[in-house]
């Protein structure tokens, strides 16, 4: 597997085919005193204004949640990514991570100031025009008015561009009028300003800016959902909507572009929030596990319990590492960008755009992580986790939504080597090359090796499930061709191990840097964790890649590719047993998550 280069942007996708040096990936141990002032800022509005108005805001309180995102946003919380000219701060993005990483404590507030912030400010910062920015994001980063982005429809979620609102041009051209219905609209309820998704003459997916006070604009009733009960969530309903023909974002027909942009965004910050709301988990289930007696000791003393405390901080350690790898990403490829032209916005939407395939790997990573960490919590509680006064039973049923939000994790599965194999058919990366010249290395011998520095037997295995995906992946597009698309079960199982890779690579890079500044033995913590990782994730793609392969070919054919996993897949297990119970002793006396 090549080295990639010291210098040069990195590609989106690109650390399927190369390697890179740990010193080009950010860690949390890099964020400046100006990162950590920021998360700071962050965690102590969270306490002061929202925990102890936690219980009111879950009952859906929009007077106090519309207050508190107004305090947020004179905080300067609302105004991360909202350029200075604008009103905003213009901060990096990881700070903005930070922000959204610290803010999930808050519960269903998080996903209110999300929202906005996100998915409901962005495509105005990137896409609007200089009278739409100058108009709508002072307020916007103030919270003075507050945002909603509105794409779902009763009959169209996934299919977004299966949309039927329409926006019909008036004789004189000054106005669009538009028609439909919106669904779960997060924000409905208090939102002053939608982003609407619309087919401008019932055929070219739009957006336009929409404004609450509009003649003709309303809200239906609240949804009772199974969780994040604190947030609005309500239809949006368009009857003969006259809206200016200058709201129009961007231009007709490039409503698709604007969506699929901002839902990139939206998958990493979801990721970010995930990040967050496990740490909290961790957080209660080790304390709880500390407090709760049985049998004469504390529950944290027996080892099924620490097993599950160790694997909820593994977990989270991958998951951590990918966020801020791939919030460094961003503020490489955003460093491109030229602040002074026209197309400012549309270049660093670009600029995301490029790693559009590491977004939907932290997303379904991310949600996938929370969902695992909080029921783990849940279980250590015993029936006490299923009590809502304790708030493990919260972010239980507040987490189901996240595999379902901004596009569901089938979807994203589907987009992720979907992804990587057009970029290699547009030849931004050379992903044929590489399969091609795999093929030649597996018809070759591969001896057994020996490891014996620290974290070489992982960094080993990484690279071959580099090499695994080449070999079924490669199988893949041969065999299928262009129907490879109608293979659904072969795809997931590709995404699967692409995420593998780069949760398996980010947790080692990180580790390695960690090495680097301190030595082996203040970084043994995490290295016993991405051991662990590594080695049961790599099982994962071993049978990931067999069940991909039994898929595809059958008889001696089958039988061949199975031998030359098996060349590819040795290893020497190690005790994770031991190494989790050393693990579990950290997290059990920092009562919280350990790195």
């Amino acid at each position: 597997m090549g080295k990639a280069t010291a210098t040069g942007k990195i590609l989106g996708g690109s650390f399927i085919l190369e390697d890179i040096d740990s010193s080009r990936i950010v860690t949390p141990e890099d964020f400046t005193e100006e990162h950590r002032m920021i998360a700071q800022t962050t965690e102590d509005f969270v306490e002061a204004e929202i925990v102890p108005h936690d219980e009111v805001i879950e009952k859906l309180n929009y007077e106090l949640t519309v207050e508190k995102l107004r305090k947020a946003g004179e905080t300067g919380l609302l105004g991360a990514d909202v350029p200075e000219a604008y009103g905003g701060l213009g901060l990096d993005k990881i700070s903005s991570t930070l922000i959204s990483e610290r803010m999930t404590k808050a519960s269903s507030f998080a996903l209110s100031a999300g929202a906005h912030v996100g998915i409901g400010t962005l495509p105005i910062v990137y896409f609007g025009t200089e009278e739409q920015k100058r108009k709508y994001l002072p307020q916007l980063a103030t919270g003075e008015k507050l945002a909603a982005y509105c794409l779902t429809e009763p009959s169209s979620g996934s299919d977004a561009q299966g949309a039927k609102t329409t926006a019909t041009p008036t004789e004189d051209g000054r106005f669009y009028v538009l028609n439909g219905t919106k669904q779960f609209i997060t924000n409905a309820g208090f939102a002053d300003v939608f982003i609407v998704y619309t087919k401008v003459n019932g055929t070219d997916f739009s957006t336009f800016i929409v404004e609450r006070t509009m003649p003709g604009v309303s809200v239906g009733p609240e949804e009772k959902k199974m969780g994040i009960k604190g947030s609005s969530t309500r239809p949006l309903i368009l009857e003969d909507v006259r809206v200016p023909a200058e709201n129009l974002l961007w231009e007709v027909g490039k409503g698709h572009l604007i969506a699929f942009n901002i839902l990139n965004i939206g998958r990493f910050k979801l990721a970010a929030g995930c990040l967050g709301a496990s740490k909290n988990a961790i957080e209660l289930s080790s304390k709880y596990a500390n407090q709760r007696a049985q049998f004469g000791r504390p529950i944290s003393s027996f080892p099924l319990i620490g097993k599950k405390l160790a694997e909820m901080n593994v977990r989270t350690y991958a998951l951590e590492s990918m966020v801020y790898r791939t919030a460094g990403l961003f503020d490489e490829g955003l460093a491109e960008v030229d602040p002074a032209a026209d197309n400012v916005g549309l270049q660093a939407a670009k600029a995301i755009a490029e790693y559009q395939l590491e977004c939907s790997i932290n997303k379904v990573f991310g949600s996938e992580t929370l969902d695992f960490v909080a029921d783990e919590g849940v279980q250590i509680h015993g029936g006490y986790g299923y009590i809502q006064d304790y708030k493990i039973e919260r972010i239980y049923r507040d987490s189901r939504i996240n595999r379902i939000f901004e596009g569901t994790n089938e979807i994203n599965r589907l987009l992720i080597p979907g992804a990587l194999i057009k970029r290699a058919m547009k030849g931004e990366l050379p992903l044929l090359e590489k399969a091609m010249s795999l093929q030649s290395e597996l018809l070759e011998l591969i001896p057994g090796q020996t490891f014996e520095g620290v974290l070489e037997q992982e960094t080993h295995l990484t690279g071959m499930a580099k090499k695994i995906f080449l070999m079924v992946g490669a199988g893949a597009v041969q065999k299928y061709q262009l129907k490879l698309e109608r293979e659904q079960e072969i795809l997931a199982r590709l995404a699967d191990m692409m995420i593998a890779v780069f949760a398996m690579e980010s947790a080692l890079l990180r580790t390695r840097k960690l090495i680097g500044k301190g030595g082996g033995e203040k970084a043994s913590h995490a290295i016993d964790m991405t051991a662990v990782f590594v080695h049961e994730e790599f099982e994962r793609v071993e049978s990931w890649a067999k069940e991909a392969l039994s898929a595809m070919e059958e008889g001696d054919l089958l039988r061949t590719q199975l031998s030359v996993l098996k060349k590819l897949t040795r290893r020497t297990p190690i005790d994770t047993v031991a190494l989790k119970r050393k693990i579990a002793a950290k997290v059990i006396e920092a009562e919280k998550y350990v790195v």
